[in-house]
């Protein structure tokens, strides 16, 4: 069966956003082998998930980065746009972008189809509301935690219940951040 890995920026105060839903805390000055993790997770995936709130931001960052001649971000956002997206949504029938589709049936119902489904993993970005859910329900198979070097004092969780994890990994980059790798503890 294919595993939900979980891909996710978040501060050392455990927070995956500003009260407004701002990234402007992250670490964007990544190295080379941070990236070539990021691309590691990307290259064993074949599906990712999002949640309707973060899909627009996503899906026009990446069909930009791939338009603009010289972008040293093109190899990578092409990947992002040829990987097929699902987008769980509640109240969207359709959203624009290239390879996307919206899932609007029950998450626990859909998310085990797709696990079962033939092929590479599936990892999910966010946001944090949708991750919160699959968190709740027990869907993640893998959180991959990338913690920066930053606190912002309150802000958006994905932790609301009591979670019990084991970890498997743990590798800090030049860079400054430090990804955590869980798995649920059983």
């Amino acid at each position: 069966m294919r595993k939900l890995k979980l891909q996710m920026q978040i501060t050392i105060d455990g927070f995956v956003a500003d009260p407004e839903g701002q990234l402007d805390w992250m670490t964007w000055n990544m190295d080379e082998k941070l990236l070539a993790f990021i691309n590691h997770l990307t290259d064993t995936s074949d599906t990712i998930l999002l949640g309707r709130k973060m899909t627009d931001g996503f899906i026009k960052h990446w069909e930009q980065a791939v338009s603009q001649p010289g972008n040293h971000e093109a190899l990578f956002a092409q990947k992002m746009v040829d990987i097929p997206k699902v987008v769980f949504s509640k109240t969207l029938d359709h959203v624009d972008g290239q390879n996307v589709r919206v899932e609007n049936g029950d998450l626990k119902e859909a998310l085990t189809q797709l696990k079962r489904a033939p092929g590479k993993d599936i990892v999910v970005y966010g946001g944090a509301t949708f991750v919160s859910s699959l968190l709740e329900n027990g869907l993640i198979d893998e959180l991959n935690l990338f913690v920066n070097p930053t606190a912002i004092g309150n802000g958006m969780r994905i932790f609301k219940n009591r979670n019990p994890f084991t970890l498997k990994a743990s590798v800090a980059y030049p860079c400054g951040i430090v990804v955590n790798t869980y798995t649920p503890k059983e």
